[in-house]
């Protein structure tokens, strides 16, 4: 006579489930010998980065009769700020903070001035803080992301000149 396995342990799997839910993960995967649990789920889309472009679309609207040349350099979208040959990309996928921890001076600010190889931001990524170096020197003259905000790769942090 075969000996029987204990019956799938469900309580697992929703304690499980909750901790994803719980976290910014998309997937876990539990193994104990030969119990093998994965639980998954498709992130909700993101549409902050399509509402960004309006709004900033509706603020120059709102004084095109103080600078009529100023508010077409204000309009640009993330795509625009992406080719800007003073843009500094996001590297990885993760959560931009502009200081080195809460309470602190941010490393930069608009007007500062860089070296290159300077720190002028951090991206968490996976509980890792990487240092974001200046790729050139010159003056921050726009900081494009907030503090703890969320980037993605290849999204325009800052613009140094």
């Amino acid at each position: 006579m075969k000996p029987t396995k204990a019956p799938f342990d469900t309580e697992l799997v929703k304690e499980i489930a909750n901790l994803l839910a719980g976290t910014d993960l998309t997937e876990i995967e539990v193994q104990h010998e030969d119990l093998r649990i994965r639980v998954a789920r498709t992130p909700a889309p993101v549409t902050v980065t399509q509402m960004a472009p309006q709004a900033l679309a509706a603020a120059p609207a709102a004084a095109p009769a103080a600078a009529p040349a100023a508010p077409a350099a204000e309009a640009a979208t993330p795509a625009d700020l992406a080719k800007h040959p003073g843009a500094v990309p996001s590297p990885m996928v993760g959560t931009a903070y502009l200081s080195p921890e809460p309470g602190v001076a941010p490393f930069v600010d608009v007007g500062s001035t860089v070296k290159e190889g300077d720190t002028v931001l951090i991206v968490e990524a996976m509980k890792t803080m990487n240092a974001i170096p200046a790729p050139r020197s010159g003056t921050v003259t726009r900081v494009l992301v907030g503090n703890a905000q969320p980037v993605e790769y290849g999204e325009p942090l800052l613009i140094i000149e």
